[in-house]
């Protein structure tokens, strides 16, 4: 009887399955805009310290599209393991107000907060406004016949552009493309006239002499750009909105296991000290946060009241944001 007992009790060990430690194998990024753009060049920068401190590889998937709605949901209808995950940026906490989709962060897990750029607005080099009072006196002139490279409803250029049309007449021609990296190249290439973009997309071109900075869209200039005015030197009503900007973050379904989101979060954690991610991160005038758990998600409900409510009172949101219960900040 107790030969039997004991043949029992190890037949059960040997057939309890052991859990194996998350990762097991390669995990996806997936970043939200195309190759070359703001939210790209930060993934591509902390990935190589995030693949070392996670110990296996990260293939990084660009899913441009929908202002970044097809890569979220692309994300979300994944498997809630961990081995999916969403190199983003600032654009689904608008999505609800442009009517774009239903889906934002308060759906999703915010594992890092990785840092927050500077916009700035952007023509060719050989363009024939030198200053951001030109452009404007163009705009206010030629209504609808200057064009403005976007990324879609509830991307960065539309909403400045939503913010500079509450400060001055702005009725520019949007036309949008698959991320800023793209949308800079169309303007280079003489398609659009300007674009706001963030800094960390335009920078490296605007040092080479390819574009001119007309204006940072910041209450002061910055030490990336210290010879380009505040946008509020043309436009002093722009100060209520300001500071604003974009943000990048790493995010997973909502369901994953509070293990894997503790290991993801490790990681990010690490790999935001990274100093050839620090010094990417200053070189194209970021601000670096590495903001994980509840700062993280208090960080980004307040981002989406401020920002929301500032396109609802410009005239710039399709759906109000109280109908979607966000609360005026």
């Amino acid at each position: 009887m107790k030969i039997w007992k004991a043949a029992l009790v190890a037949l059960s060990v040997v057939a309890t399955p052991v859990l194996a430690e998350y990762p097991e194998r390669e995990v996806l990024g997936v970043v939200m805009w195309g190759a070359g753009g703001a939210t790209d060049t930060v993934a591509r920068a902390v990935n190589p310290a995030a693949e070392a401190a996670l110990g296996k590889p990260i293939v990084v998937l660009n899913k441009s599209g929908g202002a970044g709605a097809i890569s979220t949901a692309f994300v979300n209808a994944a498997p809630a393991d961990g081995y999916t995950f969403l190199y983003g940026a600032e654009n689904p906490q608008l999505h609800g107000v442009m009517g774009v989709s239903d889906i934002d962060y308060g759906d999703m897990y915010p594992i890092n907060i990785l840092g927050r750029g500077v916009a700035v607005v952007v023509v060719p080099a050989d363009s024939k406004y030198q200053t951001l009072s030109e452009l404007l006196d163009d705009i206010a002139a030629n209504p609808g016949s200057v064009k403005m490279g976007s990324t879609g409803p509830g991307g960065l250029p539309s909403t400045i552009g939503a913010l500079i049309a509450n400060a001055t007449d702005f009725n520019v021609t949007a036309i949008p493309f698959d991320g800023e990296g793209p949308g800079l190249t169309a303007m280079l290439g003489g398609e659009v006239d300007f674009m706001p973009a963030g800094i960390s997309a335009a920078a490296e071109q605007i040092k080479a002499g390819n574009m001119r900075a007309l204006a940072v869209v910041n209450p002061e200039p910055v030490d990336t750009l210290p010879d380009v005015p505040a946008i509020t030197e043309t436009l002093p009503d722009m100060e209520r909105f300001l500071p604003w900007g974009p943000f990048y973050g790493v995010f997973v379904r909502a369901e994953v296991p509070d293990d894997v989101k503790a290991k993801l979060t490790e990681v990010f954690t690490t790999a935001a000290t990274d100093a050839t991610f620090l010094e990417l991160m200053a070189n194209r005038g970021n601000v670096v946060m590495n903001m994980s758990g509840q700062e993280a998600i208090d960080f980004l409900a307040k981002w989406q009241q401020v920002t929301t409510w500032a396109l609802q009172d410009t005239g710039a949101a399709k759906v109000s944001p109280e109908e979607l219960g966000i609360p005026r900040p």
